[in-house]
């Protein structure tokens, strides 16, 4: 896979060779967790688990590695689980051990804001079956051994993953990329608090709906007339560097997050090339019901 896979022998050695394959490991856990803190704590726990254990035996110090910190994602996920950490609304996350916000940002860029979104709606079993086999071309056989489950349940589990992460879509494939290039380019527009651009992209009388846990205080709700709309737009362009294009109830539409949760999602009506209104969801009930998925989503290892 990368590098020596034999037996080792040494600290200095196995704390090279453990350096080696930090990368992957941190990629693999940050995948899982959606935490950029999260999983630098289990890697440093496999970390710590192959200095008790040693490597005397190992044979495969990578795929041994990858399911430790699989297993410590794995077990972080369940604890999630018990807690019943809630996935969406406002509420602070705790902070990522030092993780300045924008580092975050690019992580999470690099990775699709919106699979890390949709991955964090996945049992835990799920995201880990699905994160191993088909962004890390884990073996299904490690894959069991991971989940504790056998070698069927494995592939059940990621198949069943898979068709979450992927969706539903409510139109055919032309009318989606339609939606998607005109999504896109609202969201281009917000971004770069391009007034003249959002004013072509939403039709005259398009109307923008939001949940009042997506306004600052006293914003209005309900905003009427592309000049409006794409006024209020441009007043919070720094959100736009947050969302990602998904599908939103089988429909292109965005996902806003912050730190792989998502804070709201924005449906579009899109008639002749135009917005002709959109709605911004904040409201954790009415987000709960939300139906996601990842355009172009990983489909096959790679």
């Amino acid at each position: 896979m990368d590098g020596h896979e034999g037996p080792v022998d040494g600290h200095e050695e196995l704390a090279g060779l453990f350096e080696e394959r930090r990368g992957r490991l941190h990629a693999v856990a940050y995948r899982m967790l959606g935490s950029a803190g999260e999983a630098d704590d289990a890697v440093q726990e496999a970390w710590l688990r192959l200095g008790r254990t040693g490597a005397e035996g190992i044979d495969n110090l990578t795929g041994w590695l990858t399911t430790v910190v699989s297993r410590i994602c794995l077990d972080m996920l369940r604890a999630r689980t018990a807690r019943r950490e809630e996935p969406y609304g406002d509420a602070e996350p705790e902070p990522d051990g030092g993780n300045a916000p924008e580092d975050e940002a690019v992580r999470a860029d690099s990775v699709g804001l919106a699979l890390l979104v949709v991955l964090g709606t996945l049992s835990p079993a799920e995201r880990v079956a699905f994160v191993l086999h088909d962004l890390f071309a884990v073996p299904f056989e490690q894959v069991a051994a991971v989940t504790g489950r056998s070698l069927p349940a494995a592939k059940k589990l990621a198949s069943r993953a898979r068709h979450k992460v992927r969706g539903t879509p409510a139109v055919a494939g032309a009318e989606q990329e339609r939606h998607r290039r005109v999504v896109e380019a609202f969201l281009a527009a917000a971004r770069g608090g391009d007034l003249g651009a959002l004013l072509d992209v939403l039709a005259p009388g398009v109307v923008r709906r939001a949940d009042p846990a997506a306004l600052p205080p006293g914003a209005a709700p309900v905003l009427t007339g592309a000049r409006a709309v794409a006024e209020g737009t441009v007043a919070l362009r720094e959100r736009a560097g947050a969302a990602a294009v998904a599908l939103v109830d089988g429909r292109v539409g965005l996902v806003v997050t912050r730190r792989g949760r998502l804070l709201y999602v924005l449906t579009f009506t899109i008639e002749d090339e135009r917005i002709t209104a959109y709605d911004v969801v904040a409201d954790p009930a009415r987000l709960r019901r939300v139906g996601l998925g990842v355009l172009d989503a990983p489909s096959a290892s790679r």
